[in-house]
């Protein structure tokens, strides 16, 4: 579901890259334009971070307090206009470490509100741990995620991905994969009394597996019960049944009163579009990549020139979780891992997702490998491996680059 109208430069190009603060770029996108926000803002550590000359406060007596507040006053203004360009059906999603998670965590329910709390997701992104320091070997990192307005959210929190063949460990004899499923809801909450029209007699024959809404010769009338007797109802109405039919089977089982006959869905692997299972809210390396493997993506396209970026497979399966015509933003792009994700993405289904980046064109570090390489800016970083992607995997690139920004 594409946002309702979208930022008038990105045309039909995949990538378009602003360089400038995002707090003066973001009011310039059209509000409601972006249908979902992934971004990996500067981390509190303890060093200096991006625009900590705008907004730290050195007369705190507290200075740990005093870090936290500048951290904070950073981060709300950027998050209220996150919040304008949002469209009502969209989401954001917004990687933090232990420094700062539940000072977000207070911040994003200020700004998008607590009832539009979607996850917050632990992401094990250095499976070693982290050997430095005092303290534990810390493995994993946060994403939190909320929506613009949860009732219109089109985040779907399932995918195909997540789902495990394992899990279905019967075949047909032309090599169809499923399982077996009960027919009767195992819900205690739904009953005869709750849901009256979903108890009814069906008919069926153990010996054949043959199940109908009416009865036929050899077949026993079967209604719903619990494992210990009491009245269930099924999980399909009658036209369900009839429709259906051959997706069931009456089977013999044993339970506590002794052998008896049921009947059972027969849960097919590979279905009609496509099996889909709820996400879990750990996000393992195995599955969306680490540091280690993101520092890898990076170096093949530009080199290593930046600390700590984030897999492609983390934004991938975030993407995963929303129409493939979406409008994605990132305002914090740092070494671009978004907007890579989204041309990964689209090359893999043939999606026409469009991504918005931004990042400031604030100065590497002297003698870092980054300046050494020839990237005298963050923003060149970035620029650098969106040119590269639109070369090896397609989808183009557009610069913009905004006034010198104002500092308020």
């Amino acid at each position: 579901m594409p946002a309702a109208s979208s930022y008038p430069s990105l045309g039909r190009v995949c990538n378009t890259l602003h360089v400038g603060d995002n707090l003066d770029v973001l009011p310039r996108l059209a509000p409601g334009s972006v249908d979902v926000v992934y971004t990996d803002p500067p981390y509190n550590t303890g060093n200096d971070f991006a625009y900590a000359d705008r907004f730290r406060d050195d007369t705190h007596p507290d200075p740990y307090a005093g870090r936290h507040a500048a951290w904070r006053a950073m981060m709300r203004p950027r998050l209220e206009a996150v919040r304008t360009v949002l469209a009502p059906h969209g989401a954001v999603f917004v990687s933090i470490d232990d420094n700062e998670v539940a000072h977000l965590r207070l911040l994003m329910d200020e700004v998008f509100g607590e009832a539009n709390f979607l996850a917050q997701v632990v992401v094990n992104l250095n499976p070693k741990g982290r050997q430095l320091g005092r303290g534990f070997a810390t493995s994993h990192e946060y994403v939190l995620a909320y929506a613009r307005h949860l009732p219109d959210c089109v985040v779907d929190g399932s995918t195909t991905e997540s789902v495990d063949e394992a899990d279905f460990p019967l075949s047909t004899a032309d090599g169809r994969r499923f399982r077996y499923l009960p027919l009767r809801n195992t819900n205690k909450k739904f009953n005869p009394l709750t849901t009256p029209t979903l108890h009814y007699p069906l008919y069926g024959d153990p010996a054949t597996g043959r199940v109908s809404t009416t009865q036929f010769a050899g077949s026993l009338a079967l209604t719903p019960v619990f494992g210990d007797g009491r009245p269930a109802v099924w999980r399909w109405s009658r036209p369900r049944v009839d429709e259906r039919s051959d997706d069931l089977e009456c089977r013999v089982i044993r339970g506590r009163g002794g052998e008896r006959a049921d009947i059972f869905q027969r849960d097919w692997l590979h279905r009609e579009g496509g099996r889909r299972k709820k996400l879990r809210t750990i996000w393992l390396a195995e599955e969306i990549g680490s540091t280690d493997t993101a520092v890898a993506e990076l170096k093949a396209l530009v080199g290593h020139v930046f600390e700590s970026p984030k897999p492609t497979g983390l934004v991938r399966r975030i993407l995963s979780t929303l129409p493939d015509d979406v409008v994605v933003l990132d305002p914090f792009a740092g070494s671009g891992t978004t907007g890579h994700a989204v041309a990964l993405a689209n090359a893999a289904d043939g999606g026409t997702r469009r991504c918005v980046s931004i990042n400031s064109a604030e100065p590497t570090r002297e003698g870092s490998n980054a300046r050494l390489a020839g990237l005298a800016t963050v923003a060149d970083i970035t620029r650098a491996r969106l040119a590269a992607v639109a070369e090896r995997v397609g989808g183009g690139l557009e610069v913009v680059r905004s006034e010198p920004p104002v500092h308020r």
